[in-house]
């Protein structure tokens, strides 16, 4: 046989699969996840690696020597397939990121998903063909902040969760970048790449895959100094499961490439059960235009894991809807509540279909701890309203419900509580035979078109939709028929017979002339070939330009630009009352920056600096969303020295003004490359990340010009910073800011761990909360070490200090920065004079979780 092979255009990086208007893009955290994603309908799936840079470092994950087998196996399936590299990197860690990014380029991985922006850079220069998604940890939640961010050369952007369907078409319509919104799976309470908590309270850094889940602690309200009773609303941080089913006819319509599931921690069952209803869903939305989701699909849904289901922010907020606080973790399907019980059993009234072997639990109350106390086991016997067993039983009737000897604690148990299915066997069974095949259930579509013409050999050619294109043919001339001539059916039933392959015969062409003769060996023999190249084509990943060199180049230091020793340690204070930058001037600060939660107010602030001949600096909102630019602009008009940018689009306004631009914290700064991109944006003073502890301090001090850089020697940390907002979601009777009376107006208000720390709530000028840690930090010990390493600015940052407060503060500061005191006095002194205490914090070399993680 003759063939040859002509490959076809590939389509735009980022966008969908050509079959599908929508990407469904499912998570792996192992093979055995891989396959179900794959085996239920998924067009790419997301995983992580074992060697870092993974936001999800629990999961099993990859290996670099297992990426040529996956990126064969993806390639065979039409699936494609993204490199989770979502964390921020260090200068020392960034030697092995160029060899892991040269695998993963050479194993024809589709793409990978970044924070950093010095990871995006690396890439960028090791492979320019390598897509680079940001990851939703970038922080990109408008078309401002994404056209910053472009500039790295990005592929996609995975939007954060926090955006509405409206919000979501407003940036659709004002960029080119193909999209990539969460669909389901659990919701972070804080935006993602902008939780510092698990950093906070135990050296285990979200940014850094390392994430304890504090959002899912109890915690108890403190308003105006005062215990606020809220019954068995305990959870106040810890959101329902996103669902967003119902909105992806709006999302096809808006544009989005792309739609997520959540869960690279979960079991190869529920990304089967996930992928599977999503993918019709999907399916039916293009063939309808809208989706219907049965009950039976729900509860199969919340069987394989839920904490109740909510739409997300995806119909806007709605703070109650969200986080209704009565429950952190996996519950199931609720049944209803115990009316009866006695030994070994409990009756109920059952929401749900019930059988042999079930898995139950039962809602006991709190413990000591006010966490939820559960019980439960699984379903030994089913008892009807008859007294007659059952193997099951349907929704809407009163059973019995007996359970194995000593599997429940009775003397937890009691009428009234609810209980929930929170496991079915039967659908596990169900679910794994879907990806344990030894055939492909999912296939790749083929289609042919065949020229069957008297007097020439049978041409067939094949085509895939990731642009590959084979051909085969006949080794002899056709004869015309005597009897039968070859028919279109018969061809497509011959040339369909892929069964065992990864392919599937979609549209038949065909071309036939002159009533030919066509042997069915022959279609046997063309088919076989059309395989067998196929097969060859996709088992080789796409040749790609890799540069490792390039990428070296950046690992190396950034030459110092001028000798900082020349320049006196300077001292910048936060303020965020008019009283404390009153303080901060008299006291003799070098630069005030202010942080306001009322816009109204920064005129006087820069009245009282300017007064004092203090230069002033105001900082921005953390998150820039679509239609929130206008708080830039009044900003602009109060003609402060300095913006303290905390978001891209802050930055990129302001690069052209007259005022300088300072780079904060949420940047996330932690590297050299990502500190170069950053001053080459705009901004003239960056602020270290906070995810950086001693060392990694001065590892990138030591990397880089330290006059670039500012340190936070002192501060509480903005531990969760959030959309969701708890001043309205439990003391208010409204949803959202335009019907909650705006009760953060009014009232001091904390929050209470498990451990008795009293975390004060603020709300910021966009309605977005920030808890902070009540334990305020110190960086004293180490800041001669930094002075000595020539770095120049320093900051302190207030909160709620009184002014007389705020002056002892920063006097030991400056005292500090001078020479004339050591770092252990000044943390001495502040220990003693604060109410709670100060902590070396993030700032430790090593680190001990406290007992709240």
């Amino acid at each position: 046989m003759n063939s040859n092979a002509t490959p076809s255009p590939s389509k735009s990086p980022g966008t969908p699969p050509a079959s599908s208007p929508i990407e469904l893009l499912s998570p792996a955290g192992d093979w055995r996840c891989a396959t179900a994603a794959i085996e239920n309908g998924a067009d790419a799936i997301y995983f992580g690696l074992d060697c870092g840079f993974n936001a999800r470092h629990r999961a099993t994950n990859f290996g670099l020597a297992d990426l040529p087998q996956l990126g064969q196996m993806l390639r065979r399936r039409g699936v494609r397939g993204y490199a989770t590299m979502n964390t921020l990197v260090f200068p020392s860690e960034m030697p092995p990121l160029v060899e892991t990014v040269k695998r993963i380029a050479e194993a024809g991985i589709d793409a990978v998903l970044v924070q950093d922006f010095g990871v995006a850079r690396i890439v960028r220069e090791v492979c320019p063909e390598l897509e680079i998604h940001a990851s939703t940890q970038m922080s990109l939640t408008s078309a401002e902040t994404i056209a910053v961010a472009e500039r790295l050369g990005l592929s996609r952007v995975v939007l954060a969760r926090e955006l509405s369907i409206a919000e979501i078409r407003k940036i659709a319509s004002a960029t080119d970048m193909p999209l990539e919104v969460f669909i389901h799976g659990a919701l972070c309470v804080a935006y993602s790449g902008q939780c510092l908590t698990s950093e906070s309270l135990g050296g285990r850094s979200a940014n850094r895959g390392q994430c304890a889940q504090a959002c899912r602690l109890p915690y108890e309200l403190i308003v105006d100094n005062e215990d606020r009773p809220l019954d068995d609303v305990k959870y106040l941080l810890s959101p329902q499961d996103l669902a967003g089913y119902a909105a992806i006819p709006d999302l096809i319509d808006t544009g989005v490439a792309s739609i997520k599931i959540e869960g690279r921690l979960k079991t190869p069952e529920y990304v089967a059960n996930i992928t599977r209803h999503y993918r019709s869903a999907i399916d039916e939305a293009v063939a309808k235009g809208t989706v219907t989701v049965s009950e039976q699909s729900k509860r199969e849904m919340e069987l394989s894991f839920s904490r109740g289901f909510s739409p997300g922010w995806l119909e806007g907020n709605d703070h109650k809807r969200l986080v209704p606080g009565l429950q952190n973790s996996k519950r199931g399907i609720e049944l209803g509540r115990i009316l009866d019980f006695d030994k070994d059993r409990i009756e109920l009234h059952v929401a749900a279909p019930l059988a042999l072997g079930d898995g139950l639990a039962i809602e006991t109350g709190q413990d000591s701890q006010n966490e939820a106390q559960k019980t439960g086991g699984r379903i030994y016997e089913l008892i009807d309203s008859s007294g007659v067993s059952c193997k099951n039983v349907p929704a809407g009737v009163t059973v019995w419900v007996g359970f194995g000897r000593d599997e429940i604690n009775w003397s937890l148990v009691d009428v009234d509580q609810v209980v929930f299915k929170n496991d079915d066997p039967k659908l596990n069974r169900r679910l794994r035979q879907t990806y344990e095949v030894v055939d492909p259930t999912a296939r790749q579509t083929i289609d042919m078109t065949v020229t069957a013409n008297v007097g020439q050999p049978l041409q067939v050619v094949a085509k895939l939709g990731r642009g590959i294109e084979v051909s085969a043919s006949g080794d002899t001339p056709l004869d015309a028929a005597n009897k039968r001539p070859i028919e279109e059916s018969i061809l497509r039933e011959k040339l369909g017979r892929l069964g065992g392959t990864p392919f599937e015969l979609g549209q038949l062409i065909a071309h036939v002339d002159g009533g030919p003769m066509v042997p069915m060996k022959m279609l046997n023999d063309v088919r076989r070939e059309l395989v067998g190249q196929l097969e060859s084509k996709l088992s080789e990943p796409p040749k790609r330009s890799i540069n490792v060199l390039a990428g070296e180049s950046l690992l190396q230091p950034i030459a110092s630009e001028q000798a900082a020793e020349s320049v006196s340690p300077q001292l910048s204070v936060l303020c965020r009352t008019e009283e404390q930058i009153e303080a901060a001037c008299k006291a003799g600060a070098d630069y005030v920056y202010v942080d306001l939660h009322d816009v109204r107010r920064y005129a006087a602030a820069v009245q009282i600096a300017r007064g004092h001949g203090v230069p002033i600096a105001i900082g921005t909102v953390r998150m820039q969303k679509p239609g929130e630019m206008g708080l830039l602009k009044v900003l602009h008009r109060h003609r402060p020295d300095a913006i303290l940018a905390r978001n891209l689009a802050a930055m990129e306004y302001f690069r052209e003004s007259d005022f300088d631009v300072f780079a904060d914290f949420s940047l996330n700064v932690a590297n050299h490359r990502s500190a170069q991109w950053i001053r080459d944006s705009g901004a003239s003073r960056i602020t270290a990340s906070y995810d950086l502890n001693r060392d990694q301090l001065m590892d990138l001090i030591d990397s880089l010009p330290s006059s670039w850089m500012e340190v936070v020697i002192h501060q509480h940390m903005p531990m969760f910073h959030m959309e969701h907002c708890v001043f309205c979601s439990v003391m208010s009777p409204g949803t959202n800011k335009t019907n909650c009376g705006r009760p953060c107006d009014d009232h001091i208000v904390q929050l209470r761990d498990r451990v008795g720390a009293e975390h004060p709530l603020q709300a910021d000028v966009a309605c977005r909360n920030t808890l902070y840690n009540a334990t305020a930090q110190s960086g004293a010990e180490i800041t001669s070490d930094l002075v000595s390493a020539g770095v120049r600015w320093f900051r302190v940052e207030l909160l709620e200090e009184k002014a007389s407060d705020a002056k002892r503060t920063i006097e030991l500061y400056q005292r500090l920065i001078a020479g004339q005191i050591g770092g252990h006095e000044v943390w001495k002194q502040l220990d003693a004079s604060n109410r709670v205490g100060v902590t070396r914090g993030t700032l430790e070399t090593k680190r001990n979780p406290l007992a709240i993680l």
